[in-house]
């Protein structure tokens, strides 16, 4: 049966990636962006920003939805600016409560809804340079869990939480050979994630084969947030 996905941030890496195994499934995929289209979704909108009021209107049923816009804004504390605050948490927290409740109406009729978001690693371990996207982050983990309270048992809730990926956000920590060799030793796996570690577990988030699973966060880290060697 061919079930219908609708992506905010499409336009990213990890969405595309993701994309890529839904339509290798026969599924459809809807995308919306602030950006130009990437990537021949089955349908796609461009938008302004991610913010209430902004999400077009969609008239089909949606099987699932994903929330994959973020930002990573790393300074000292004391450099951190009002705007740097809003601004992170706009665009990671309040767009993606904008985003769900624009959607929500349409998830209501699937058998096996699910709503997929994603926060950082940041947000639960203690990272110097972080706080203004750990805040954020964190809000993202505590809209999942409540969503998933109130929502059971018809439409499922749930994130990952990765560490840095080989993204376009990702791309200023990964631009030498050094910051690649430096980023590699400090993950437990010793490798850097890529788009298609993400997709594959939001796929399985989205899919039946989570079936029984909601209100979790997911570490797609290489271990970087339990483990330490």
């Amino acid at each position: 049966m061919s079930n219908t996905y609708l992506f905010a941030g499409a336009s990213s890496k990890t969405a595309f990636a993701t994309k890529q195994i839904l339509q290798e499934q026969n599924q459809t995929v809807f995308g919306i962006s602030t950006k130009e289209e990437e990537g021949n979704y089955n349908r796609f909108y461009k938008i302004g920003s991610y913010e209430f009021g902004n999400f077009p209107d969609i008239t089909e049923p949606l099987n699932g939805l994903v929330y994959f816009p973020g930002t990573i804004n790393l300074k000292p504390f004391h450099r951190l600016t009002e705007n740097d605050f809003v601004n992170d948490y706009k665009i990671n927290a309040l767009g993606a409560a904008a985003f769900i409740q624009k959607y929500l109406p349409n998830l209501k009729n699937s058998p096996n809804g699910s709503i997929v978001l994603i926060s950082s690693v940041a947000a639960n371990t203690g990272m110097p340079f972080h706080s203004s996207i750990a805040m954020a982050k964190a809000a993202i983990e505590g809209l999942t869990k409540s969503l998933a309270a109130e929502l059971a048992p018809s439409i499922r809730v749930n994130c990952i939480a990765p560490s840095l990926t080989n993204t376009v956000l990702g791309e200023k920590f990964l631009n030498t050979p050094e910051k690649i060799e430096a980023s590699q030793k400090r993950n437990p796996l010793k490798k850097i994630g890529e788009p298609i570690d993400l997709a594959n577990a939001i796929e399985f988030l989205l899919s039946e084969k989570s079936n029984w699973i909601t209100g979790q966060v997911i570490a797609v880290d290489g271990g970087m947030n339990t483990l330490k060697l």
